[in-house]
């Protein structure tokens, strides 16, 4: 962690601090201060402020605590600084700091309240409030939901602002200059004479000082960094693969482990019989941990190798053992008894359905899938007499901290989680097993480092995927539009299964079971959303874009089923319901992106979808070609509103990325359980989009919008609905199930 590493753990104010003969700078909005992660260990004439910028004499280094899986949050976050420090991008380092309350995530408060994005009634933002005020005073440290770019929007740039206006004031404190007559520029002061002082050469003094307050953020038109293309700080490290993930860690005197727990994920081990696995080459010692056993070897493939030389006898699955139990518990959901939510109630639905025979109904499924990121869970743990230190790539250090002092015993303050990048996650690493497994082994083997590695089997197999879903519609159109639209969506709550882990109880609906549906701001005169809380099957976690990576593709493709058999023209009558002005202006700019008006040649189809998801309203076309062979999918125009983008390379790269991630699931890939394992352990039965089938992709990202928004999310959901709508164009075909694969063939 260098030299945020010695970053004390737990409160936060307005200000600066001095640590180690510098000074560290960061900004806090609200009214009352928390408490400051700086304050422990400060030697004399240090001041403990907050922790975003530290500057020494080594140099500047710009803290940045939402995790980085591969999306670019360490560099979004260091631009948002840097923007209003005035340095430059190379000039600065950047470290996620230490675990702490003050780095609570300000925007989980507006995913996490019951109101529509586009509602801005007093109701909802007083609401949002207060959900900012339950976040902040759990501490809620965590890394998802697109929230990086707006959770630092206006605190980072803030704290970039004190920081560089305090270090004026040290420079006029030296010079006995006004510094309002100064400027700063390329991590130095200007004098009004011209002359450059250092901002390292100005830490001391900065620290002695009270910082500077009542500040104005720049003009978006006045941006040096933000707004324009940036190279990413990890592109040449990555590049020359040189760049350090958590799975390369390994200090000296380390030991290597793997775990086998139950493939039925859940069921209890009867017993096991280790005597070949001990007697390997290589092999330190077998040691229990929860559900399972756990193999200390020399190294990874020996520890690999005696793993599965054990011979163990597995319990029972607690879910259905094979996947018509699944779909059946989820056909069973369609009950008053199980309704869970129904935020979406407008008009007379019933009585819509009441005046026509013409009742227009489909069925839709998702299956569960696998995280899959391509670095296999991993953490590193070392336990001594009353202390802990741990190092993995994790979107929830504060989870870490708090479940290990649990299993250790030892106190929360002296558990000391070392965020690593992450090889992906895709919300994988929102959970904690292999922190919590790795820190059993480290127990029975006090002050020895012990790596935990899962094999790339163990990994897909006993992941947390994501739900399985299921949706039900029922619809009516009239006179050429849609008239009526009921959509009940079946799902196991994610946030249950989820939160549950980490022993929290989740109150009252799950917002998730409808996300991605019941948002949508369309105009339908009778229209229903209802969420059915589904029991608890195989046990599940938030994938990426969570509910409404299933919903968007139930509600838009049911949508265009509805527009279609009114006769209507799929963009027309979309641009004809949405009452938003934003999201119409998405709609409008992939229309005239694809060039919507200009039909698609024989043999030839185009499909649109749209969902707001995650508060960013994102719109998509698919052009594909039914050939001899299968479908083949030639172009994909994606336009999305997100209110200001900051980082414009890394928006393409985050929305192609994501249309790519969409794609290659809803084509290839599914996890079924078979006698209560899950059958797909690995790529070759879990695949991605292959690079044949990979379309040309054109991005654009809109600025109307008054509120700036994530996008490493928002771009899932609408994929699959507009390729289903695209097929259905081409073929006649209709696609209501995922993997699409089962019931077509892609070239």
């Amino acid at each position: 962690m260098g030299r945020a590493g010695t970053i004390a753990r737990r409160t936060f104010m307005v200000g600066s601090v001095a640590l180690m003969g510098g000074v560290a700078f960061g900004y806090y909005m609200y009214r009352k201060p928390a408490a400051n992660p700086l304050l422990d260990d400060l030697q004399e004439g240090e001041a403990a402020l907050t922790p975003y910028v530290l500057i020494n004499a080594d140099g500047i280094t710009l803290i940045t605590p939402r995790a980085d899986s591969g999306q670019g949050a360490y560099s979004v976050q260091a631009m948002m600084i840097a923007e209003e420090l005035d340095v430059d991008m190379d000039q600065v380092s950047v470290s996620p700091g230490v675990p702490s309350p003050a780095y609570y995530n300000t925007a989980l408060a507006a995913e996490s309240a019951p109101f529509r994005p586009t509602d801005r009634s007093t109701m909802a933002n007083t609401t949002r409030g207060v959900m900012d005020a339950v976040m902040k005073f759990m501490g809620m440290q965590m890394t998802g939901g697109s929230t990086t770019v707006p959770d630092g929007y206006e605190k980072l740039r803030m704290a970039g602002a004190v920081a560089r206006e305090t270090l004026k004031m040290a420079a006029g404190k030296r010079t006995g200059q006004d510094p309002k007559q100064m400027t700063t520029e390329s991590a130095h002061v200007i004098l009004p004479d011209g002359t450059r002082i250092a901002y390292t050469d100005l830490a001391v003094e900065a620290s002695q000082i009270e910082p500077a307050d009542h500040l104005a953020l720049r003009h978006h038109s006045r941006w040096r960094i933000m707004g324009k293309p940036q190279q990413r700080l990890d592109i040449l490290a990555k590049s020359t693969g040189t760049l350090r993930y958590g799975i390369d860690f390994a200090p000296e005197g380390v030991v290597h482990a793997t775990v086998r727990t139950n493939p039925r994920k859940g069921g209890a081990m009867n017993g096991y019989d280790a005597e070949a696995a001990k007697q390997m080459r290589g092999v330190k010692q077998v040691l229990p941990v929860t559900g399972g056993v756990a193999v200390v070897a020399d190294n990874t493939w020996r520890a690999f190798a005696a793993a599965d030389a054990i011979d163990i006898d597995w319990g029972d699955a607690p879910y259905p053992a094979e996947m018509d139990g699944h779909w059946q518990a989820l056909a069973d959901s369609f009950n008053d008894d199980q309704l869970d939510s129904r935020k979406r109630d407008e008009g007379d639905v019933d009585a819509a359905f009441e005046d026509t025979t013409e009742v227009i109904e489909a069925e839709y499924r998702a299956p569960y899938l696998a995280h899959a990121p391509l670095e296999p869970s991993n953490a590193t743990v070392l336990v001594g007499d009353d202390r802990v230190d741990v190092w993995s790539g994790t979107q929830v250090p504060r989870f870490v901290q708090a479940n290990l002092a649990k299993l250790t015993g030892i106190n929360v303050d002296n558990i000391h989680v070392h965020v690593q990048m992450m090889g992906g996650s895709f919300g994988q690493r929102l959970e904690t097993d292999v922190e919590s497994q790795a820190t059993e082994i480290a127990m029975q083997m006090k002050g020895t480092p012990v790596k935990l590695t899962y094999r790339r089997e163990e990994d897909m197999t006993h992941d947390h995927p994501r739900q399985i879903a299921m949706a039900r519609g029922r619809g009516v159109v009239r006179d050429g539009k849609v008239h009526g639209f009921d959509l009940g969506i079946a799902m196991p709550s994610v946030m249950s299964s989820q939160m549950g882990r980490q022993g929290w109880s989740v109150p009252g609906p799950d917002l998730q079971i409808v996300a991605g549906a019941w948002e949508q701001p369309l105009k339908i005169p009778n229209y229903r959303v209802s969420g059915y809380r589904a029991p608890e099957l195989a046990p599940i976690s938030s994938w990426r874009s969570v509910g409404a990576s299933t919903n968007g593709f139930f509600h838009d493709v049911f949508l265009d089923e509805l527009i279609h058999a009114a006769g209507a023209d799929p963009m027309e009558e979309r641009l004809r319901l949405m009452w938003h002005e934003p999201s119409r202006k998405v709609l409008e700019a992939v229309a005239e992106m694809s060039d919507w008006t200009t039909k698609p040649g024989t043999g030839r189809g185009r499909g649109v979808a749209f969902c707001t998801s995650f508060g960013v309203p994102v719109a998509e076309v698919i052009d594909v070609t039914a050939t001899p062979d299968g479908i083949r999918i030639d172009n994909v125009w994606v336009a999305a509103e997100v209110g200001r983008v900051i980082d414009p390379v890394n928006f393409e790269n985050l929305v192609q990325g994501g249309v790519i991630f969409a794609l290659g699931h809803a084509i290839n890939c599914e996890i079924t359980y078979a006698d209560g394992m899950a059958e797909q352990d690995n790529f070759y039965a879990f695949e991605g989009l292959r690079m044949r089938q990979a379309p040309v992709i054109e991005v654009r990202g809109l600025e109307n919008d008054i509120h700036v928004r994530g996008m490493g999310e928002p771009m899932v959901p609408p994929a699959a609905a507009a390729l289903s709508n695209a097929i259905f164009a081409a073929t006649g075909q209709r696609i209501r199930e995922m993997p699409m694969n089962r019931h077509i063939d892609f070239v």
